[in-house]
């Protein structure tokens, strides 16, 4: 039983265990390992004819084992500094915020609108006043406008200035 207990103290892997199979690696795997040879290329940490024995060397790999000597030597990329997120997403965030709000109002507005009837009732009929007043009212807007009195027509300055030149001949 002794020497039992010596071969295990002594082995690090007991007899009975093989080593792990080699994984395979996919195309995503190689992608990777080019991408990454590819930014040390444009960093100058290899040189073109270094970067191109690596990057087929990377295309011709069939094990993942095979593409880890390939990026051992080379350190991390950098960390890149945040960028802001630009008009799109501020868009976004604010339709996001309008949506949300105009939900709660709705809400808040159909149980005004089932506990007070005669409330909303009264209100629908005076915006609808008011916008058929609007509509009928028409030019009454325009009275000291292009063309009134005291505008650029009619009995405006313009007309003042040119009677003063007939005054002078």
């Amino acid at each position: 039983m002794a020497p039992l207990l010596e071969s295990l103290a002594t082995d690090p892997l007991p007899p009975q265990q093989e080593p792990p199979p080699r994984l395979r690696a996919s195309d995503a795997d190689r992608e990777a390992t080019v991408r990454t040879l590819l930014d040390a290329i444009a960093r100058g940490l290899l040189t073109l004819q270094e970067g191109d024995e690596r990057v087929a060397a990377a295309y011709g790999a069939r094990f993942r084992d095979e593409l880890r000597p390939l990026t051992a030597d080379l350190p991390p990329a950098p960390v890149s500094a945040p960028v802001a997120p630009g008009w799109r997403a501020l868009a976004l965030l604010t339709w996001l915020q309008v949506r949300t709000a105009v939900a709660g109002l709705w809400r808040g507005s159909r149980r005004a609108v089932r506990s007070r009837p005669r409330l909303a009732i009264a209100v629908v009929a005076l915006l609808a006043l008011l916008s058929l007043m609007a509509a009928t009212s028409g030019g009454g807007f325009d009275r000291g406008g292009y063309g009134g009195p005291g505008g650029y027509g009619g009995d405006g300055w313009h007309d003042h200035d040119h009677d003063e030149d007939e005054d002078d001949d």
